[in-house]
């Protein structure tokens, strides 16, 4: 599970997603994670989804067939409303045949990446 703290702001967890919900490659606007995928909707001026940026990039480099995507909610309008994004950073984890396995609103620490992908592979 994702953390209940960062840095004064919580970050939301969803429960386990919508797992009936697949995300594809045309959707993403790139390809996807042979085991995972860390899906990160973010904004311009979101200080939070910078660090996000960070924290997920590590995570996927640690880990082999784990891929970052980030979207841009506002170019990404429909997806974000499909999905039901309410902030930024939202971040969704998705297993290897794209569906949501965990989906969480808020910065994320590190440790709770790599235990929420537990769930995908």
């Amino acid at each position: 599970m994702y953390a209940d703290e960062c840095g004064g702001r919580g970050a939301r967890v969803q429960g386990q997603g919508d797992a009936r919900t697949r995300l594809s490659a045309g959707e993403l606007g790139a390809e996807p994670g042979e085991r995972a995928t860390l899906v990160q909707f973010s904004s311009a001026f979101c200080q939070p989804c910078r660090a996000t940026r960070r924290i997920l990039d590590e995570v996927a480099a640690m880990v082999d067939g784990v891929a970052h995507i980030e979207i841009d909610a506002e170019e990404r309008l429909d997806l974000v409303r499909a999905l039901g994004i309410e902030k930024t950073p939202t971040v969704l984890v998705l297993d290897s045949a794209g569906r949501i396995v965990r989906r969480a609103a808020g910065m994320p620490r590190k440790v709770d990446v790599i235990a929420a992908l537990g769930a995908a592979v």
